[in-house]
């Protein structure tokens, strides 16, 4: 079984659709859809209670509320997925199918930015060359996980940011990620909201000083008052 756990906080206006979307997976009888809500004040958890196999409760933060999915989860297989980014047709099977063939314990996918903009067909371009050269995954991109090496990893560390990054980081010392071709679609509203290029450039920024060393702490305060 493949448990798709999504983390949310205030995520109402668009939860219906992300779980709606996953319906075709759950239909098949190999997917659980979790979703760990974080204190949303919105909604959010009543709205996805009708359309999720489980809705859990957690403290904020998105590290720790991916890892109360996967304690709650009965998969091999683990899947964290954001609540804007939408899956490829027949996503199970192109899991199982691409760590099998790498023989790999962790993955992701490519990634597309939904949006007219010209730009963000050349963000989404270096995100995922970037993350072929370096093996590093974002949440972005959909990262997945076999049970044994997410227990080997001791899931996610407690970092209020990057803890995807620094997931990745620790991924690489079992294996190289499956870097499957198939794109999951992410929104754009990041992006749209703060500016294309200033979003891209304060990301660099933060993960080039969390490679240096830096405080994730630190580095999260940084991008909300970027924000």
């Amino acid at each position: 079984m493949l448990s798709i756990i999504i983390p949310c906080l205030n995520e109402a206006d668009g939860i219906a659709d992300a779980l709606a979307a996953l319906a075709p997976l759950r239909l098949r009888g190999n997917a659980e859809v979790i979703v760990v809500d974080g204190g949303s004040r919105d909604g959010t958890a009543a709205r996805a209670a009708p359309l999720a196999d489980r809705v859990i409760t957690s403290p904020r933060g998105r590290a720790l509320q991916m890892n109360a999915g996967a304690a709650s989860a009965r998969g091999e297989i683990l899947l964290f997925l954001h609540a804007d980014t939408r899956l490829p047709d027949a996503a199970d099977a192109l899991i199982v199918d691409g760590l099998k063939r790498s023989r790999r314990g962790w993955g992701r996918f490519d990634v597309t930015i939904a949006g007219r903009h010209p730009l963000l067909g050349t963000v989404a371009g270096l995100m995922n060359l970037r993350s072929r050269v370096t093996g590093i995954a974002t949440g972005d991109q959909a990262i997945f996980v076999t049970r044994s090496a997410f227990a080997r990893l001791d899931g996610f560390a407690p970092l209020p940011l990057m803890e995807d990054i620094d997931f990745s980081r620790r991924a690489k010392r079992l294996s190289k990620p499956a870097a499957l071709r198939s794109r999951v679609v992410t929104s754009a509203r990041r992006w749209q909201r703060h500016g294309i290029w200033r979003t891209v450039a304060l990301m660099w920024r933060l993960r080039l000083a969390f490679f240096l060393g830096a405080d994730a702490g630190a580095l999260a305060r940084r991008y909300r008052d970027a924000r």
